[in-house]
């Protein structure tokens, strides 16, 4: 199944450098799984160690790979890399790979380039919602299937709970200037937003974009669910902090934060439940598509060894391996019905059909500068600092500007 080193020239000797960044639980997880790929095959993998940030991470790819250098070898992308990492053919094409095990909605909109396969999915994410079960029971409701009933049944719980818990909120989630903050006006905007792309232009003063970013705002300054901080302070982890010290009934995240709220110690520990995120009224819920993809650099001189390592990794024996050690979400679809680790994870039953259906982001080489823009008027929006209708005029304009800078077609007047 692996290319094995046996009988192989001098160069197959050289170790295949594998770039990737992370928790230190994450990274030590990373050099079991490559000192088991070697043990199997006899092929050495240095693990190049990358910071956690991942626009860090990002920035460092882009030097070495803009540079020609031959190393790293074989490196994760975030999923708004690949597009931009192939664009400007960095990326080795994985011939000979079989996509038929991933989500084919994921391969087809991230990791075919020009009709070629350039990379797999490791690791899937999108946006949940997790509840307070608990309150939940004690106050007859459901887990909300809208964006209003959210709203409705977070005052309702927090009038009561602030009497003795003033610092109580009904709902928490990623408001603060940086792409997560993207990832949710996306996800509130539902199936009828977004950036829409059409014709090699991106229209986000739409409807359903109005829509959502006055409801993000109201959260937090009229209705008053949503802590002040969102807007300056929040992120996945004050988010999930915030909900795992028993301060809010909602918090939209990512999965991983599943099994830190079921962790030892902490005070939502069996109380927690998780689904898909609500939806507008009349419109399909949406989540976010996120996770990490695999390439191999178009400069490394031990492809065979980096493709070998590659096919390890996405192989349905590496994947549950960091399945079970990290509590991972997997790229292969196969895996959501292995009973081991349904055992072990049972949250995941309930996610596959979130990744099925997750939408990604723009997927064009200059999405980070079109995120930027994104996020500064969305952000000045929920401060109060400008309306949300003109936030996305704003927003648009930029946009446009943009693509003109880039040769791409855009139209000058929102609405036109």
């Amino acid at each position: 199944m692996f290319l094995s080193a046996a009988g192989c020239d001098e160069a197959c000797s050289d170790r295949v450098v594998f770039a990737v960044g992370g928790a230190p639980s994450e990274l030590e997880a990373w050099e079991e799984l490559a000192a088991d790929f070697t043990r199997e095959t006899g092929i050495r993998v240095e693990i190049l160690r990358r910071p956690a940030d991942t626009d860090q991470q990002r920035q460092s790819l882009i030097l070495a790979l803009n540079a020609g250098l031959s190393h790293p070898d074989v490196f994760l992308m975030d999923v708004v890399w690949v597009s931009l990492f192939a664009e400007s053919g960095w990326l080795e094409p994985l011939d000979g790979f079989d996509p038929g095990p991933f989500f084919q909605s994921v391969i087809e909109t991230v990791d075919l380039h020009e009709g070629k396969l350039v990379a797999l999915p490791v690791y899937m994410d999108g946006g949940v919602l997790y509840y307070r079960r608990d309150l939940l029971d004690r106050f007859g409701l459901r887990p909300p299937e809208t964006w209003a009933e959210l709203l409705k049944s977070s005052l309702r719980v927090q009038n009561v709970l602030r009497e003795k818990n003033p610092d109580f909120y009904g709902f928490v989630w990623q408001g603060a200037q940086y792409e997560g903050l993207i990832t949710n006006f996306l996800e509130f905007a539902g199936s009828e937003g977004g950036f829409l792309l059409r014709d090699g232009r991106i229209l986000l003063d739409l409807p359903a974009n109005r829509r959502a970013l006055e409801y993000m705002r109201d959260l937090i300054r009229k209705y008053r669910v949503s802590p002040p901080s969102t807007y300056t302070e929040m992120r996945e982890e004050q988010a999930r902090l915030y909900f795992q010290q028993g301060d809010a009934l909602y918090e939209r995240n990512w999965p991983y934060a599943w099994s830190l709220h079921q962790s030892p110690g902490s005070p939502v520990r069996g109380k927690t439940g998780i689904r898909a995120l609500p939806s507008p009224a009349g419109e399909e819920a949406v989540s976010t598509l996120g996770g990490w993809h695999i390439g191999v650099s178009r400069f490394s001189n031990v492809k065979p060894q980096a493709m070998a390592f590659v096919r390890y990794v996405t192989s349905s024996q590496g994947q549950k391996k960091m399945v079970l050690r990290l509590g991972w979400n997997p790229g292969r679809q196969d895996l959501y019905f292995d009973p081991e680790i349904l055992a072990a994870l049972p949250y995941l039953a309930e996610l596959k059909d979130v990744f099925r259906q997750a939408r990604p982001r723009p997927m064009v080489p200059y999405y980070p500068q079109i995120s930027n823009i994104a996020q500064r008027q969305i952000n000045s929006a929920l401060a109060g600092h400008i309306d949300a209708g003109e936030a996305l005029i704003r927003a648009e304009r930029e946009i446009a500007a943009l693509l003109i800078r880039y040769g791409k077609p855009a139209r000058t007047e929102p609405g036109e």
